[in-house]
């Protein structure tokens, strides 16, 4: 029997490389995310058979297999990622025998049966499952198990401790008598002062940012191998891509709240102008010369080099949200008072940057939807490649891929996150011009969230109530452009072309993040942070240290079961958990990169 190992798919997303191996399948070995099929024709002639990915937007059947002439039992590996769609043809007709869709599951073995029930065009196909797949999830919930009984028995430590301190407490008291009192009334004198002392740093953006982090780190080193914690091919949101606009909002909201207590402590225009030139300066130097270096590439290469990436997106973007507070008309929160919008306030003083930003999503809007680009149709949002019925093949991206190809030429990303499942084959860069212009403005909703903070100071039911409008009106705006739809809507959420409704979408999730962080740590003070607040007052040195140092042991070293989640779950579970102890025994040691 001979078996099609076709198209090795998806390094994450869809069908497996092309070629032919005089395998038994049985003995197949498969990997991570692999099925085997297996088609069983009893036709007496020859069909083809074709796929496409349900996640892959009006995208052309792809050839899968041949089955007939003699060879009538043929296997195919499948990818597991994603529903697909097998059509059944007669290779000399254009008749289709019929269709079928289906989620395979991780490691089974399945078979399509095709049976003659009438006459010729009269096919029945059914598909039945050989052997029982793997539970793909099973690592994940054996991961939450461990991970939740660990936070129980760290939140449950104190009470324990202090439990076993009253005990002993008391028969200490019992032993000493009154003496004891005394001691008892110093204790509290002292727990009172501390509760004095305590810092004014607010708490929950610091775990706002510490969790971003953490959850950067595990998606960069794999995931686990699972899909949804990678990029989404092209339209959607999975997990990975809820972090980089995360970091960009808390960097509007860390703006507001530094440069306000700078300007309080007297600190000129000019010193900000400095500081602000200074830290952009060297974050795009750290994007664009350390993280270009991987082990696995060598030395700095120009002829690979990228200009743009994430570092320099977020230098250049701190770098106009900065400008923009620098020169605010209130630089320091003024004294509420009593007009008609009185309740707007925090949105009327500042009117001088809502129309600089209104300005700069009108230009965003225009050239997304109005610069004419060569070969393709204005206003394109798609991803190209065989999506659209195949009819914009090297259209990818858009207005937003052209302008980085004029700027940079071809040194811009070969390797989007569309390429495999899209068969794309024009460069895109996910942090191009073009998306920054919408980063600035995700920058600018963090700022609100900031001016929020400070202007309702003390006034924890405003700030929450103030979170949670800004929430609704961003959520509501992200449903109405995106119809509620992946690839529908109006401007469907893209993360690569960083379009408005995933703007808007993510900004009102980072309003409801932010909020359940400062209503828990900061008004209850249910939970203090901990672990995320280590790696959140340390960011840069874990962002760039688990960028250099990820392929290195032991953070990650090489597998040996390729064929489950398992060994590549835990390992990227240990490579984040040590940066989290490497962030924790640097607070420990008040030791803080600051740029």
């Amino acid at each position: 029997m001979k078996t099609i190992n076709f198209m090795h798919v998806f390094s994450l997303f869809a069908l497996l490389s092309a070629g032919l191996c005089e395998r038994h399948h049985e003995d197949y070995k498969l990997k991570m995310d692999e099925a085997l099929l297996i088609f069983h024709s009893e036709l007496p002639y020859i069909v083809s058979v074709d796929y496409t990915s349900d996640y892959c937007y009006k995208c052309l059947y792809q050839p899968l297999a041949r089955v007939g002439n003699g060879q009538n039992n043929i296997s195919v590996v499948v990818s597991t990622q994603f529903t697909l769609t097998l059509k059944i043809a007669r290779v000399d007709g254009k008749d289709t025998l019929c269709n079928l869709s289906q989620t395979f599951e991780e490691a089974g073995h399945y078979s399509l049966w095709m049976t003659q029930s009438g006459p010729v065009n009269d096919v029945k196909c059914s598909l039945t499952v050989d052997r029982s797949q793997n539970n793909v999830y099973l690592p994940l919930l054996a991961a939450f198990l461990i991970l939740a009984s660990i936070a129980v028995f760290w939140a449950s430590l104190p009470y324990i401790l202090r439990w076993s301190f009253l005990q002993r407490l008391k028969n200490h008291i019992s032993c000493r008598g009154s003496q004891n009192s005394i001691d008892m009334d110093e204790a509290n004198e002292h727990s009172v002062d501390k509760s004095k002392s305590k810092s004014s740093r607010l708490k929950s953006l610091d775990t706002f940012r510490g969790f971003s982090l953490t959850v950067m780190v595990f998606v960069n080193y794999g995931g686990g191998g699972y899909w949804f914690f990678h990029h989404a091919p092209w339209n959607g949101l999975t997990v990975a891509d809820l972090v980089m606009p995360w970091f960009v909002f808390i960097i509007g909201t860390s703006v507001v709240l530094a440069f306000t207590s700078m300007h309080r402590k007297g600190v000129s225009r000019l010193q900000l102008l400095r500081k602000t030139t200074w830290r952009t300066i060297v974050l795009m130097l750290i994007g664009f010369c350390f993280m270009n270096y991987s082990p696995k590439d060598g030395y700095l290469s120009w002829s690979w080099l990228r200009i743009p990436g994430v570092l320099q997106r977020l230098g250049f973007t701190y770098f106009v949200l900065a400008m923009m507070q620098t020169f605010s008309p209130h630089r320091d929160i003024p004294l509420r008072i009593h007009y008609w919008w009185t309740l707007i306030q925090d949105l009327v003083l500042y009117w001088p940057e809502w129309i600089f930003i209104v300005l700069l999503e009108t230009i965003w809007l225009c050239l997304t939807f109005y610069l004419p680009v060569p070969n393709c149709p204005t206003g394109y949002l798609g991803a190209g490649g065989i999506g659209d019925d195949g009819l914009y093949p090297n259209c990818t991206g858009g207005a937003a891929a052209y302008i980085d190809r004029w700027l940079f030429g071809d040194k811009i990303f070969w390797h989007p996150t569309c390429k495999v499942l899209y068969h794309t084959t024009e460069p895109f860069d996910p942090e191009g011009v073009l998306g920054t212009i919408n980063s600035i403005v995700m920058g600018f909703l963090g700022m609100q969230a900031g001016k929020i903070l400070l202007f309702y100071r003390k006034m924890n039911k405003h700030i929450l109530a103030r979170f949670l409008i800004w929430a609704l009106i961003l959520g509501i705006s992200a449903a109405i452009l995106s119809k509620c739809t992946r690839d529908e809507g109006f401007i469907p959420v893209n993360k690569n072309l960083w379009s408005l409704s995933f703007v808007t979408c993510m900004g009102c999730m980072s309003f409801v993040l932010l909020g359940v962080m400062y209503f828990v740590i900061d008004v209850k003070e249910w939970w203090g942070g901990q672990p995320f607040i280590y790696p959140g007052m340390n960011s840069i040195f874990v962002y760039v240290g688990h960028s250099l140092l990820g392929f290195y042991f032991p953070f990650s070293w090489e597998m040996r079961f390729q064929d489950s989640h398992w060994e590549q779950l835990f390992q990227n579970m240990w490579g984040t958990a040590l940066w989290l102890f490497i962030a924790y025994l640097l607070y420990r040691k008040q030791f803080f990169l600051k740029i």
